[in-house]
Order: structure tokens, then sequence, then C-alpha cells
């Protein structure tokens, strides 16, 4: 259903693309952010003192409505229910698809091509109590570029990557 429906939105990408974008839909993370948004758990009964995250069960239990209703409805039943609930409900995907460029993978294809050396450096690391911020800037042939902030060093070099394409123009 995910698939046909990505098929439709996107017609002129490729398999490649349209599989990455599915996998981001339906992906652990994504299903319980859905079943949060719904509030799921607020019709559910669990035991509270288990170390599993409420979001994992928020998840487990979307994915578990969509089989019932498939399997009460059928194929048509759920396909509508994805599409005209969840989707235009609960489903960002300009934010999917945000996250789904990877501008440090970018970063590094651009500068090989260029043939200039690249480097993240991190500035500061800070840690707040309960969590840390890093601030990283790029380093391309000796000159400074983009810097970026995040609560790990990955999302702060991610930042700082997408910083650094938007200054040469690659984005």
């Amino acid at each position: 259903m995910i698939a046909e429906f990505l098929y439709q939105r996107f017609p002129n990408e490729d398999e490649g693309y349209l599989t990455k974008i599915k996998s981001k839909v339906v992906s652990r993370r994504t299903l319980g952010m859905i079943g949060h948004e719904m509030e799921i758990h607020s019709v559910l009964r669990y035991n509270k003192n288990r170390t599993i995250k409420l979001e994992t069960i928020e998840g487990n239990a979307f994915e578990a409505l969509i089989g019932a209703i498939y399997l009460d409805g059928g194929f048509e039943s759920a396909r509508t229910s994805i599409n005209k609930h969840v989707f235009r409900k609960y489903v960002n995907l300009n934010q999917i698809l945000e996250e789904e460029i990877d501008f440090k993978s970018k970063l590094f294809i651009w500068s090989q091509k260029n043939r200039l050396p690249i480097d993240f450096e991190v500035l500061t690391e800070e840690n707040n109590g309960s969590s840390w911020t890093y601030v990283v800037m790029v380093v391309i042939n000796k000159q400074e570029y983009g810097r970026g902030t995040g609560t790990s060093k990955k999302k702060a070099e991610q930042a700082a990557a997408k910083e650094t394409l938007e200054l040469i123009g690659e984005v």
C-alpha cells in the first residue's frame, strides 16, 4: 500500500529512491510517531513497569490496527484508511524527504569530484545535564565553511554539511 502510494506520488523517481522513502515511512520510528500523534496510548493497556519505550508500543499498536482493518475489511479498506486518514493527518512527507537527504554524503561526493580535502571539526561539546550539544564546522581545503549544531556529532555534522552545500551552491 505504501509503495503504491509513493509510486503514484513520485512517478518519475527510480525504484531505489522509492524504496528508501518507503523504508523511512514504515520505520519503527515513524510508526511510533504516528501512534503517538493518534494518542493510541490512551486506549492501550500495558505494563508500565516494563522497560520498553511507549513510542514502540504505540507503533506496534498502530501496525496491528492497520492489520486488523485489512483482515476485517480487505485491502481496499486498509488502503483507504491509510491514504485518507493516516497520510493526510499524521505523515509529513516533506519532513521525511528532508531527513532522507544525507548532506554529509552529498558533500563528500562533491569534494571528491572537485579533488578538495574535507574535514569536520568539532568546535564545542557541551553537556547540559541530561543532553549534549555539539557544534561542528566544515573545513574544505583549509578554508572554513558551514557550521552546524546538534544533540549528537552526527546531527551537527549533517547541519554543517547542509549549510556548506548551501554556501557553495550545491543545494
